[in-house]
């Protein structure tokens, strides 16, 4: 059994949103630290949930949250906190129960929700929160072996697991604690250096976030019959990476697993066109910057010229190396445009990756997840990378007491974000990031001890069908330009289609990968937010789950874009009834 710490969240301090509310949430700046070096385990969790639901949910005025779908009304109700370990694991996952004083009894629920990207413990709070803590269901959350558990290599210091910071001899809870070189330097990051290749073992986070919601609930209910998965309804819910992580516990659901809805699933299957994340991400961050040049009606952000600037400068790289042909920038484009359309890439997923291009999303994931798939360790990474606080020339520093104390709050799981940068060893002018970039693809191409590393880790990852009689439903905007549809979503439900599965597809349009970013004008006026179509498909499930109806049929949901500066209106979402 885990030993859990039961913390009461009422009054000015809710499951939900930690008492901020919409407006609180809707602060330019983070909820402040009494003390910035040494915050309070209060402190850390408020800000870890700002933080949590700025990154995945668009709230800003006209967006609909709260009045078209979604809510942040208050929440009162407990949290029990634990760390966890799967058996054969080097490092704990978080795991988060949310028991809401309004627990249905009479309905025992269970949504278990695991963070989206390489997010901390609350990254799914906007996901599955809304749903399903004002109805009576418990909330189990877990950061599937990621999150923000930054170890200070430089100060030897590490994050406990109630959120504070400690030296290494001052404490034995460590979330994470790397297996690192005498005298290394820099930052360890739990994703990219906990030797555990997470993403094998998402469905198994999963299943023990899961058996941890029973333990709590009969913590938190004593004088109720036993909680067990026999009368206890469990949901897994998650998008992105948590999408693909509660089909991965799909596979295994036999007997304690009732429903599964994933949205935008980062998931490889056996299915025709399924591509690998590392894939089509490390062929994106060579191609996509310079083949963006010869796409019209490119969503605008404020990295934008830079984006196009680098773009230029990537065709003539990718020309010299013989990778692309073309005698002027404007062919060299069309040649590459063409190469990622024969890959499968389609133009609405490439609009919509422009953003990743601009934030230089595309090096971020395939820097992080190269060394995870490998199982490297600190100082190991086969291209060189490295995290670390930089200066201004971004060479590496040592980070300040403030900076640590705010990287689980602050931190996304994958650098850089909160004060912890990327060090590329390899850089080098005019292309700066290529050299680098071009070792991580060959660790996808090449056939080295270390592409055969990072290989065997990746197919660790590919996923099974789901068993028959298991309701999935997924959810899937055709703008994904992180996570595409047609390398993901439509091949897993073919597939798992082929093998008995019970499986819904809902393909939307105009719907790309990341609510938070509608917070940009242009975005907001061409896309569409993909969560009222997650709870819509809650709603759904749980009906099949009453006996109600039937899982809902297939659909292609033909949303309109609300265009500039117009607020959100139903008829936008064309939401399924």
């Amino acid at each position: 059994m885990a030993v859990l710490q039961e913390t009461v969240h009422r009054q000015n301090d809710d499951l939900l949103s930690a008492g901020l509310g919409h407006a609180g949430l809707l602060t330019a700046a983070p909820p402040a630290f009494a003390d910035p070096a040494a915050p309070t385990a209060a402190e850390v969790r408020r800000r870890a949930l700002w933080n949590s639901w700025r990154g995945i949910a668009d709230l800003m005025p006209g967006g609909g949250f709260g009045q078209l779908y979604g809510t942040l009304q208050p929440v009162p109700g407990r949290e029990y906190a634990t760390l966890v370990r799967l058996p054969d694991a080097r490092q704990p996952h978080r795991v988060v129960v949310q028991v809401p004083d309004n627990f249905d009894a009479d309905k025992r629920c269970v949504v278990v929700a695991p963070s989206s990207g390489s997010r901390g413990v609350y990254g799914a709070v906007a996901v599955a929160g809304p749903w399903a803590l004002p109805r009576g269901c418990a909330l189990a959350y877990t950061d599937k072996g990621a999150g923000s558990d930054y170890f200070d290599l430089d100060a030897q210091v590490g994050v406990r697991a109630d959120g504070s910071t400690a030296a290494l001899q001052a404490a034995d809870d460590f979330a994470f604690l790397p297996d690192a070189p005498v005298n290394a330097s820099g930052v360890a990051v739990k994703h990219a250096h906990s030797q555990d290749n997470p993403e094998s073992d998402w469905g198994r986070h999963v299943r023990q976030a899961a058996d941890i919601a029973l333990q709590a609930l009969n913590q938190a209910l004593p004088e109720a019959p036993a909680f067990t998965h026999a009368n206890t309804r469990v949901i897994a819910v998650g998008i992105s990476n948590g999408g693909g992580a509660v089909l991965r516990a799909a596979e295994q659901g036999q007997g304690w697993l009732d429903g599964v809805v994933a949205g935008e699933p980062n998931i490889y299957s056996n299915g025709a066109g399924s591509r690998a994340l590392y894939d089509y991400t490390t062929e994106a961050a060579e191609l996509m910057p310079c083949a963006l040049l010869a796409v019209d009606g490119l969503p605008g952000s404020p990295l934008s010229a830079a984006g196009r600037a680098g773009g230029a400068v990537r065709c003539a790289t990718l020309a010299t190396q013989g990778a692309i042909t073309g005698t002027d920038t404007a062919a060299q484009a069309a040649d590459a445009l063409r190469k990622m359309a024969a890959a499968g890439w389609t133009l609405p997923a490439l609009r919509a990756g422009a953003l990743s291009v601009d934030f230089d999303l595309w090096r971020a994931v395939a820097v992080t997840y190269a060394s995870a798939y490998g199982r490297y360790g600190v100082g190991e990474h086969p291209c060189g990378y490295r995290f670390s606080a930089t200066n201004a020339d971004f060479s590496p520093r040592a980070a300040t007491a403030n900076e640590r104390a705010a990287w689980l709050s602050d931190g996304s799981g994958v650098p850089p974000g909160a004060g912890v940068n990327i060090v590329d060893t390899k850089m080098a002018l005019p292309d700066a990031f290529a050299p680098g970039l071009a070792c991580l693809r060959q660790l996808w191409t090449g056939n080295d001890a270390a592409a055969q590393r990072v290989q065997a880790g990746i197919a660790q990852t590919r996923s099974a069908p789901p068993p028959p009689g298991l309701p999935v439903m997924l959810v899937h905007g055709n703008a994904d330009g992180l996570i595409p549809f047609a390398f993901t979503s439509a091949p897993y439900a073919a597939a798992a289609r082929a093998a008995g599965a019970e499986v819904s597809l809902w393909q939307v349009d105009h719907v790309q990968h990341f609510d938070g970013f509608l917070a940009l004008p242009d975005y907001a006026a061409r896309y569409l937010p993909l969560l009222p179509y997650v709870y819509r498909a809650l709603d759904a499930m749980d009906a099949r789950l009453d006996g109600k109806a039937a899982l809902p049929a297939d659909a292609h949901i033909r949303s309109t874009p609300r265009g500039p500066g117009q607020p959100l209106q139903a008829t936008n979402l064309a939401l399924p009834q």
